[in-house]
């Protein structure tokens, strides 16, 4: 009668995972991917970060480096804390070139149209909300929306009266966004100027207070978006 078959030996210690990666390049070395999901990674600082406190960039026509505001350009991004300081370390350390694997050109007023473009994102989302009767504006009609629950973010012109701002916000608990001119607010609304404006509850204020903290940490405003 035949001896039974043999069972091969099997190691009931699996290797440590780091002895199963030997075959990825060392770190820093290589392309790196662009994150999938709801974080990214930026080229100066290496912090995992949401998109929305994040700025991203693409190359452009002659490899001229453009911020894409939206997020949404073709190409591949490179994404930076949207910081004013870890902006000045990507230009004055090269971090576009590295990440870009070779030269790139930098527009000499890369932080201002950074700053120009985010503000008009402001003022779209702010358009958006006055066509859909979703804000408005004047001390009287922001404080009635405060009283009756239906405001959910302030806008307060940047140049107005710090006092008048806090007697209209009092002891309440809704964010502040103070980042845009009463020049730029009375636009919006078909006016030279606008001081106090009140936006309802709802994605559009959400979109407000994510841009405004990102143009107030790229501009070193001292309070762009908060409480």
């Amino acid at each position: 009668m035949a001896p039974p078959p043999r069972r091969r030996a099997t190691n009931s210690n699996p290797a440590p995972l780091t002895d199963l990666l030997t075959d990825l390049p060392p770190e820093g070395e290589g392309p790196e991917p662009e994150l999938k999901g709801p974080l990214r990674r930026c080229i100066v600082t290496r912090e995992s970060l949401p998109k929305e406190a994040m700025i991203r960039f693409v190359i452009g026509p002659g490899r001229e480096i453009v911020p894409d505001l939206a997020g949404r350009l073709p190409g591949r991004g490179m994404w930076l804390s949207a910081r004013a300081d870890v902006l000045e370390r990507a230009l004055s350390r090269g971090a576009f070139s590295k990440a870009a694997r070779g030269q790139v050109h930098l527009p000499p007023d890369l932080r201002a149209r950074i700053e120009t473009g985010l503000r008009g994102r402001l003022r779209d989302q702010l358009g958006f909300a006055r066509r859909a009767g979703q804000a408005v504006c004047g001390f009287q009609q922001a404080r009635e929306w405060l009283q009756a629950g239906r405001a959910a973010v302030l806008v307060e012109a940047c140049d107005g009266s710090p006092s008048e701002r806090a007697r209209l916000a009092g002891r309440r608990n809704v964010p502040l966004v103070v980042v845009l001119t009463a020049e730029e607010l009375g636009a919006v609304f078909g006016r030279d100027q606008a001081v106090h404006v009140a936006v309802g509850r709802g994605p559009i204020a959400e979109k407000l207070v994510q841009e405004a903290g990102r143009l107030a940490a790229v501009s070193g405003i001292a309070s762009g978006a908060g409480t």
